[in-house]
């Protein structure tokens, strides 16, 4: 049996839990977008419906500079948590990605395929919340990539800002709850799905 089992599904799944993880895993994963790089308000799918809810709106101008959603069947428990030096856990959330693609995608709420090329270890409030980075497969720019190192650091230091600013709020002094290390490469953020894997099947069952 297939440590990734396909789901069967009647009605519309819930994208968290009724989706498969991916077509090829861990390197090419199912992706669900709850952010573009257009928006404004923040989005994050509701966890009991699974439909889209309005999260809050940007107080800021800062927007995201990529597709920004999850990874099905993915958990930050206790496994992920130990990937991460100074972290007490997982935050409780399904794995974070990022996805960038040359062509502009304006629609969340969609789900595509995703090529992981590397992380983000973000630590925020004491836990794990690592960003995992990836590219739309086939895309006609992005589509040959395979590790961080191949990307132009430029793109993985506007992640980086944006989600070490994304929560602060104009006037406020700013927060030290959220830190983000050195960025990793392909082979840990691989270890990083399989280890929310692990730690979904712990949490609801395989």
């Amino acid at each position: 049996m297939s440590r990734f089992p396909k789901p069967f599904f009647r009605w519309r799944p819930h994208p968290w839990h009724g989706l498969e993880l991916g077509p090829e895993p861990p390197t090419v994963v199912n992706a669900y977008i709850e952010l573009t790089p257009f928006d404004r308000v923040k989005y994050e799918v509701d966890k009991e419906t699974g439909y889209l809810r309005v999260d809050r709106p940007q107080r800021s101008s800062s927007q995201p500079p990529a597709l920004y959603g999850f990874i099905p069947r993915t958990y930050c428990g206790d496994r992920v948590g130990d990937l991460m030096s100074g972290a007490r856990g997982g935050d409780g959330d399904p794995l974070d990605i990022c996805v960038l693609s040359e062509r502009p995608i304006a629609r969340a709420e969609v789900l595509l395929h995703a090529r992981i090329v590397g992380g983000l270890p973000m630590l925020d409030d004491g836990e794990a919340d690592d960003k995992i980075i990836a590219v739309l497969k086939g895309d006609y720019v992005y589509g040959d990539v395979h590790d961080i190192d191949d990307l132009p650091g430029v793109l993985v230091e506007r992640l980086r800002h944006y989600f070490l600013t994304y929560k602060l709020v104009p006037g406020d002094g700013g927060s030290d709850s959220v830190s983000i290390a050195d960025s990793y490469g392909r082979a840990h953020a691989e270890k990083v799905l399989e280890a929310s894997v692990d730690d979904y099947e712990d949490e609801f069952g395989g």
